[in-house]
């Protein structure tokens, strides 16, 4: 009821109309009279009373006509644009997320990605597709996003939006997007204050009409809260690169100037959106190629304004390159803690983008370079305390939320990464005066992360020297005030142990150039570095380099440091290695014994260097086929080793992989079997797989297999041994020439003849060629090859060898040297094949008399040597039996008493020749009509028969590979 003193008549009252231009409503009434205008006073009359009332109202307006709204300038697509489809799947499946759809995907990301564009892509799709509201919303501070939302709610006529408040009106325009059932896309760029934000994120709309896009550089919680997903957004893909840059250059008309070097320009530029339009624009505007911009990009003294300039922005990114990529950094830098944001991206900015472990950042060397260039606190404010190991990786998570870097915790050894330009960007802004201090911070607290132990964390030590590479890159001659930095050894050393010998050469190389540059030809550095390129040279095979480097550098350390120095003794004992290993075997024993003593002098017995020296001693014995003292000496290395270094310290592996070496030549077989397989099974187990010594170790226990007749074991072993060897270290490097060699052997060991022929004529012409005529491994390779012309009937050939190889052996090793009494024996077994019995029966007992003397009765040489002597006289006689009996008789007798006295030591070898000896003395006593002493002869045949044959003289030389 309406009207001024109106009274309710009645009960119902109905159909009545009272006043002018009034029109009818029917309006039911208990007792009341409701929504109803009357002109002036109704009265109630009794109970049910109906009245007809006409209203007088306006004709309704008319629906009004929706117009949609576009507010905010949506920045065009970039040239060549990329609809990177991939990364376009994972934001649309961000939004469907488990089946619910999902208001908001953040695209988070560094600078330069392609953040924004994306969110134009998708802005301009909705816009094709008719959106009803698009609101595209500079979102770089929070005033601008209250100040579009407002212009946005005037657009859309927001009830209660008058426009006499911009925050009330973006209020309101947040409430209508929450009810509206018009559709609706909120594109909130370049989001940064995600705390004053928070208020301002739309909220879910009543239907599945509404979206926001965000793009930001930040990545920390509240990028997802709310129900947010966040989509990271990385780099092209390396063929979305390249097809941005083929497109870009096309449009302009300047596809001539891309060329096969655009895969390493694109890497080069980091594959990063930004980078490659401002290189494609300088490329067009100054006609360069891919290979000339690269050269300029690549140049140390160029800087990114140089080569990515403003004037080349012809995407519109707005900023400079270098601006573009920092641009959240003093942003961080007021965060908590703050003023360590700016610091810790220069420091980082000087290691490998690729990654470095965050335990870095808890170093002694990184904190205090954080406490003395922290930005200096507002003016009154107390002076910050020191910066400790808690607050410089929560420095690492600011700049890891700004997007600046990466860091991941879980992978300990490559957590903290950067973009390769943010890298360069971050170096290029350090002031002049603030570079030295940074790189001798990187360098020491890369120092302080080495491990003592590095075959404790091989992956670290491979991501710590990786850094040191890009420091020493990055640092020009700071790594060289006053003295060389410790962190350049460190890493030439760990590339040694590592195995990485090319590697190692070339470091050493730069290490020693740039000391004799910077320090001089007598500084201790400089004599350090060429001693370890010595070393290096050996390692790599390139022995003669070695030696020059070696005997210099012992020179000018005994002259400059004196001659008892630890350095001195160094260089003398990696001058003997030298020696040995280029079959100076007389002359490395003669320095092993001098630096041995004089370390155990100087050192002590037990210091690691004493017996490293001992170690090389008893390698040289061992060589110089002195097996038992190489085994007393090991043995003691060995037990000395595990002691002091511990069971699964490199080098008490290599004291065992020795001591099993020298066993293996003493013809214990099976203890050195025994310690083969462990040595083995430790080094892949510690060293890795493809180590160099792992290598060597499987390399050992495949010639003791053959040595004990397992042949098939031994060849699949040493095939595996020289496919890895030549892949790893080179087809020309010494240890590789030496698998073949001893894949050979067991090829010729199986009866495999042709094979093994193939592979030692190879192995003979490029030892030859690379170690030198004389070398220990030629001569070797020739006597095996030798043999193997003889087993295949090339006699002529095989003896021509063999005499000039025993010839050789014994002017080079001596004629007591184990190798130089089997290669007398293999040219015995040629001449026997040859039928130059008499010959071979001569050189064979010279033979058996030198071995049982030097080696001892009972070695595995001796035995097939005495066998073989057994075998060529009983040939011998009875070839004779038709016309001396005689003469027979006296062979077959002196077959018997040289194998049977030894036939209990091992009859598989010695019986099946003690019966044909004793067959032999049988044809003799039959031809002179003795038959009952025949028939006797015969039994003792019978009665010696072992149960499998034997090898033969001349069954090859080892070509054993020894630690």
């Amino acid at each position: 009821m309406s009207g001024e003193g109106a009274v309710g008549a009645g009960r119902d009252i109905s159909h009545s109309a009272v006043g002018a231009g009034s029109r009818v409503e029917h309006t039911e009434v208990d007792n009341r009279i409701e929504n109803t205008t009357v002109g002036r006073d109704v009265f109630q009359v009794g109970r049910d009373l109906t009245v007809n009332t006409t209203l007088n109202y306006p004709p309704p307006p008319p629906e009004p006509v929706w117009r949609s709204v576009r507010v905010g300038a949506v920045p065009p697509l970039a040239s060549a644009f990329q609809p990177r489809e991939e990364l376009r799947g994972r934001i649309d499946r961000a939004r469907e997320r488990n089946t619910t759809v999902v208001l908001t995907q953040v695209l988070s990301g560094g600078g330069g990605v392609g953040k924004s564009q994306l969110a134009a892509h998708y802005a301009d799709q909705a816009h094709a597709e008719g959106v009803d509201v698009l609101a595209w919303v500079n979102a770089a501070e929070t005033t601008q996003i209250i100040a579009t939302y407002a212009t946005a709610a005037a657009k859309v006529g927001v009830p209660g939006a008058d426009g006499q408040d911009a925050e009330s009106d973006a209020l309101a325009f947040l409430d209508w997007l929450a009810v509206t059932d018009r559709s609706w896309l909120v594109v909130l760029d370049d989001l940064t204050d995600l705390e004053g934000a928070a208020p301002w994120w739309p909220r879910p709309p009543a239907g599945a009409n509404g979206r926001v896009l965000a793009t930001t550089r930040r990545r920390d919680a509240l990028v997802t809260g709310s129900g947010r997903a966040r989509v990271d957004i990385g780099t092209y893909t390396p063929d979305e690169a390249l097809d941005y840059l083929r497109d870009r250059l096309a449009e302009a008309d300047a596809g001539h100037l891309l060329d096969d070097r655009s895969d390493d320009l694109v890497e080069a530029l980091g594959l990063l959106p930004l980078a490659l339009a401002h290189a494609a624009a300088y490329m067009i505007n100054e006609g360069v190629d891919c290979t000339a911009y690269l050269r300029l990009f690549t140049d140390r003294a160029s800087r990114l304004e140089s080569v990515l300039p403003t004037d080349a922005d012809t995407d519109n990114y707005g900023r400079r390159v270098t601006t573009s990529l920092l641009l959240a950094l003093d942003a961080a830098d007021h965060r908590e803690p703050a003023g360590l944001a700016t610091p810790a991206i220069r420091l980082a900015s000087h290691l490998d983008p690729t990654g470095h472990p965050d335990t870095l950042w808890a170093t002694e060397a990184v904190t205090e370079y954080l406490t003395a260039h922290r930005a200096s606190p507002p003016a009154g404010a107390p002076a910050p305390e020191p910066v400790t190991p808690e607050q410089a990786r929560a420095a690492l998570r600011l700049l890891h939320h700004y997007a600046l870097i990466t860091h991941t915790p879980h992978d300990s050894n490559g957590a903290v990464r950067l973009h390769a330009l943010t890298a360069r960007a971050a170096r290029e802004t350090t002031p002049p005066t603030q570079i030295a201090a940074t790189v001798r911070t990187a360098a020491d607290a890369l120092l302080e992360t080495w491990p003592e132990h590095e075959h404790t964390a091989p992956e670290l030590t491979a991501v710590l020297r990786a850094n040191t590479d890009t420091l020493t890159d990055h640092a020009d001659d700071h790594l060289w005030h006053p003295d060389a930095h410790p962190v350049l050894f460190t890493a030439g050393n760990s590339l040694l142990h590592a195995g990485l010998f090319h590697t190692a050469v070339t470091h050493w190389q730069h290490l020693t150039a740039d000391a004799q540059r910077l320090l001089g030809d007598d500084h201790p550095n400089t004599l350090t570095a060429r001693a370890n390129l010595a070393s290096s040279y050996a390692r790599a095979g390139r022995t003669g380099e070695a030696i020059v480097l070696e005997e210099w550098v012992a020179a000018d350390r005994e002259r400059i440091l004196g001659p008892d120095h630890p350095d001195t003794l160094s260089a003398r004992g990696n001058l003997a290695s030298s020696y040995a290993r280029a079959g100076r075997t007389g002359e490395a024993i003669v320095l092993e014994e001098r630096v041995a003593a004089d370390r155990e002098r100087i050192l002590g017995p037990d210091h690691p260097d004493t017996l490293t020296a001992r170690g090389n001693l008893a390698v040289s014995y061992r060589r110089a086929g002195r097996t038992g003292e190489a085994i007393r000496i090991g043995e003691r290395v060995a037990a000395d080793r595990e002691r002091i270094l511990g069971d699964d310290h490199p080098d008490t592996l290599t004291s065992r992989g020795n001591l099993a070496s020298s066993y293996g030549q003493a013809g214990r077989t099976g203890e050195a079997i025994v310690l083969e397989e462990r040595v083995a099974a430790d080094r892949e187990r510690i060293l890795g797989h493809d180590h160099p010594d792992t290598l060597t170790a499987r390399a050992n226990l495949a010639s003791s297999y053959a040595r004990a007749g397992r042949t098939g074991e031994a060849i699949v072993l040493e095939e595996r041994v020289a496919a890895d060897r030549e892949r790893i270290l080179g087809h020309d490097h010494p240890d590789t020439l030496l698998a073949r060699g001893n894949l050979a052997f067991s090829y010729w060991r199986a009866g495999r003849t042709g094979e093994a022929i193939v592979l030692e004529e190879r192995v003979a012409a490029d030892r030859e060629r690379i170690l030198g005529h004389d070398h220990p491994n030629t001569l070797t390779s020739r006597a095996n090859l030798a043999s193997s012309y003889a087993r295949a009937g090339r006699t002529g050939e095989a003896t021509a060898i063999g005499e000039r190889v025993a010839a050789d052996c014994e002017r080079i090793l001596g004629p007591d040297h184990p190798d130089t009494l089997l290669v007398r024996g293999n040219l015995a077994s040629s001449y026997a094949r040859a039928g130059r019995t008499d010959g071979a029966v001569d050189l064979l007992r010279s033979v058996v008399e030198d071995q049982a003397r030097v080696l001892g009765p009972a070695h595995p040489d001796t035995v097939i040597s005495r066998a073989g002597l057994a075998t060529v006289l009983t040939r011998r006689g009875r070839g004779l039996l038709a016309g001396d009996t005689a003469g027979a008789w006296r062979d077959a007798a002196e077959a018997v008493q040289v194998v049977g006295p030894h036939l209990s030591d091992d009859p598989s070898t010695y019986g099946p020749d003690l019966a044909e000896a004793y067959g032999l003395a049988a044809a003799v006593l039959d031809a002179d009509g003795q038959p009952e002493a025949a028939a006797d002869f015969r039994s003792r045949a019978l009665r010696a028969v072992a149960t499998a044959p034997a090898p033969r003289p001349g069954d090859g030389a080892a070509d054993g590979s020894r630690s």
